[in-house]
């Protein structure tokens, strides 16, 4: 018999594939139980609401860019490469969430993951361009990290060292560093 904890990392595999082929709305509750061969109780007692189960599937990209700034910010000094080979790789562990927060964006609104990643975004450039940057500058962070981040997810199929090089160094030239 599967332990709960196996059983709710099934729902959310399954919840995950289907949110980012059909989107979470188009979704049921019932299709993913139907999946994983379970009932539809079931899948209520691990998860009680379709906003429950996506919050769980979110979370850890919420909980890791959280963390991912919060190290950064510690730093006494910012190495810009390091920041954005750390920020591209981020994106790699978690594109398929992202992709998720690509498609539903309204969702994710309603999460409040949107305004969270401006917030980020912010916080990051600051890091990268000082606090109060010239428009010129603090768009070439915005190129550079919403590049990385698309970058992350744009090239599925590119092996991830090549990637992560041409992404970075691309980032890089937008920052001219």
């Amino acid at each position: 018999m599967a332990r709960p904890s196996d059983t709710r990392q099934r729902i959310q595999a399954a919840a995950r594939e289907l949110f980012a082929r059909q989107g979470v709305h188009k979704t049921s509750l019932q299709e993913i139980a139907d999946r994983l061969g379970i009932t539809k109780p079931a899948l209520y007692y691990h998860f009680a609401s379709r906003e429950e189960l996506v919050r769980s599937i979110i979370q850890p990209l919420m909980d890791g860019g959280e963390k991912f700034i919060l190290e950064q910010e510690a730093r006494g000094d910012v190495n810009p490469r390091a920041l954005l080979e750390g920020y591209f790789d981020f994106h790699y562990r978690h594109r398929h969430e992202l992709m998720i927060v690509l498609t539903e964006m309204t969702t994710m609104a309603e999460l409040g993951l949107i305004e969270l990643v401006f917030t980020w975004r912010s916080r990051l450039s600051a890091l990268l361009v000082g606090p109060a940057p010239t428009l010129a500058r603090a768009a070439s962070a915005v190129v550079a990290l919403g590049g990385l981040q698309d970058c992350a997810i744009q090239f599925p199929d590119a092996p991830e060292p090549e990637l992560r090089e041409a992404a970075v160094d691309a980032a890089c030239a937008a920052l001219g560093i």
